[in-house]
């Protein structure tokens, strides 16, 4: 760790394959080599689509795709979370309605222009073409809590939340009939999570939670589509194991008297051996260790990241 690192996703420059795969008759998983996952559900009347991709050019792609397997009017957009990553793309798909839960509109509130910001500058290759980004944020037209349902046409979605994790907004998707689920940033599969914003504390049993739906397929929110009950259990076995290693590693330290930065050095040593082959490993980890670090000193609720805020910490953390 003596050369510093390049901020974030900074050295991420290289094009990612995309996949369009079919989990059923009405199922449909867009995932890119760990890249942010879109998931597409298609009934007799309508298509939803759960996170849109970072900017609506991008966003492009997917509605080709969907165009090549049905000529549905795609109405609804579900929000998984407040992401950037996954809410700007929303204006390409001209929808009937967005949908969130009412806790991830209030984190837009809250956080929403300092996210947009903080992530355009971690993600330089998911943010091309930033200028197709209409000025503002992505705003639900319809907030639930707990639970709703949507009919796309003989077949219902049901949208729940089902415990913190992530984010304290995080919004799953189920197909009840087909045990399909797309879990958002919940669970992510040969992929580091993302854990900046989340509730170390909480997520376990949110995971456990999920167990309990027994799913045959998932959409995880990175990494490829999980197409057997067995892939779904590695995916939220393994990220549990990330997050209760982490959050270990930190506590620890902080019971030790240690500084972050030092907490920081020795998370990463123990760490690296086990996940640093999961996409966006080394992006992750400075943001994961300082949430986990103001969890276990107190603070119940995640600070607000802003773009000043990224450079600071990851000079302090990165830099020699």
């Amino acid at each position: 760790m003596s050369t510093p690192k390049q901020f974030a996703s900074h050295g991420d420059m290289e094009d990612k394959v995309v996949s369009f795969e079919k989990l059923s008759d009405n199922a449909y998983a867009y995932t890119a080599e760990g890249d942010p996952n879109t998931g597409v559900i298609i009934g007799d009347e309508a298509v939803m689509v759960i996170d849109t991709q970072a900017t609506p050019v991008m966003a492009e792609d997917v509605i080709r795709r969907i165009r090549e397997v049905t000529d549905k009017p795609i109405k609804y957009i579900l929000l998984s979370h407040y992401h950037a990553v996954r809410v700007l793309g929303a204006s390409a798909y001209n929808a009937q309605e967005i949908i969130a839960s009412r806790d991830t509109y209030d984190l837009i509130v809250e956080r929403g222009e300092e996210d947009k910001a903080s992530e355009i500058g971690r993600f330089p290759r998911l943010f091309r073409a930033v200028e197709s980004i209409p000025e503002g944020l992505t705003w639900p037209t319809m907030t639930f809590d707990g639970f709703m349902t949507v009919d796309l046409g003989n077949l219902e979605v049901q949208i729940m939340q089902v415990g913190r994790g992530h984010t304290k907004g995080d919004t799953i998707a189920w197909l009840p009939e087909q045990k399909i689920l797309f879990a958002g940033d919940l669970v992510e599969y040969q992929s580091t999570p993302y854990a900046g914003d989340c509730y170390f504390r909480e997520w376990p049993q949110t995971l456990d939670n999920l167990a309990e739906f027994e799913a045959e397929k998932m959409v995880p929110g990175r990494g490829p589509a999980l197409k057997t009950p067995t892939e779904v259990r590695q995916a939220l076995a393994g990220t549990r194991a990330f997050l209760t290693d982490l959050y270990t590693c930190v506590n620890q330290g902080v019971a030790a008297g240690k500084d972050l930065k030092t907490i920081y050095r020795e998370t990463y040593d123990f760490m690296k051996p086990r996940y640093a082959d999961w996409v966006i490993f080394d992006h992750c980890m400075p943001f994961d260790v300082s949430r986990a670090y103001d969890e276990v000193n107190g603070y119940e609720d995640p600070r607000i990241w802003t773009a000043e805020r990224d450079i600071e910490m990851w000079k302090e953390l990165e830099g020699n």
